[in-house]
């Protein structure tokens, strides 16, 4: 279906021709949702901090009534579950789960730093970075995720997502690096990565968690980024391109199943602790 007006993305055209499926994200000050249909997507995105409760829900009726459809034609829904605002995470989920349920719909739950580090350039000059996905966690630390391109367009997990100071966020090292520094394998790097580890040296680094702590993260990488955003968020397009191949698989959970992911269990400074800092 490609009705009059439509919005068009051929970069997220979806794997599928006859799967209608929603996503939405709205982990950071960005609130967002996107429609997959007939192979193409159209979307809604605003950066509106403490909005989003708001925003959300005629976002996705903006939507359907753009590709003419109902609530009813909709296969499956995608969201961004964290890690991000708690508050953010929570409404996600909770909308998601909530038409899910009385849709009897699956859902596929994406990293939100997935997400986010889908978005980085993707060109020849590009192609081969290690990504560096970074949201600011606001306390003084980040959430952050390195990610790889994989041969489908996509990004895949090479680390595991963490949440801490910016300036002591661990980068995870090739496994020969690693050993020559230390013997052990590297304190960030997942131990299904792949053989190869990273794909080189060169970093692509995105997200909020950039620009709140750019002195400490630069200090982390081995030289500059080749490219660094930090005005990026995660937007539900990628939520969306991320979960389709997932929806083909037929990799969908139970509305019940798809959970949160926060990464701390703390929303908030002590006063003992601002005084602190």
């Amino acid at each position: 279906m490609n009705p009059s007006g439509e919005r068009v993305f051929p970069e997220t055209s979806l794997p599928m021709s006859n799967l209608a499926i929603l996503a939405i994200d709205t982990a950071t000050e960005a609130c967002s949702a996107a429609l997959g249909v007939d192979g193409h997507v159209i979307e809604r995105s605003e950066i509106a901090p403490r909005r989003h409760a708001e925003l959300i829900l005629p976002m996705i009726e903006s939507l359907l009534a753009e590709a003419r459809l109902s609530r009813r034609d909709l296969g499956g829904i995608a969201v961004g579950r964290g890690p991000g605002a708690f508050t953010g995470v929570r409404l996600a989920i909770s909308v998601a789960q909530g038409l899910a349920l009385g849709l009897d719909l699956p859902v596929v739950p994406v990293s939100s730093l997935a997400a986010l580090a889908i978005d980085a350039p993707d060109d020849e000059a590009h192609r081969g970075n290690a990504i560096l996905a970074v949201i600011d966690a606001r306390m003084g630390e980040i959430y952050a995720g390195v990610f790889q391109r994989t041969t489908d367009g996509l990004v895949e997990a090479i680390a595991d997502e963490s949440v801490g100071p910016a300036q002591t966020w661990i980068r995870p090292r090739n496994p020969d690096e690693a050993a020559a520094e230390s013997g052990t394998h590297s304190p960030g790097l997942r131990r299904d990565a792949p053989p190869s580890g990273l794909h080189g040296v060169r970093w692509s680094v995105v997200g909020s968690g950039w620009d709140a702590h750019r002195a400490a993260l630069a200090a982390r990488l081995p030289a500059a980024p080749v490219f660094a955003d930090g005005a990026r968020y995660p937007q539900a397009r990628a939520v969306l391109r991320l979960a389709a191949p997932r929806f083909a698989r037929g990799e969908g959970l139970a509305p019940e199943a798809a959970l949160p992911v926060y990464l701390r269990d703390k929303v908030a400074l002590t006063l003992e602790e601002q005084r602190a800092r």
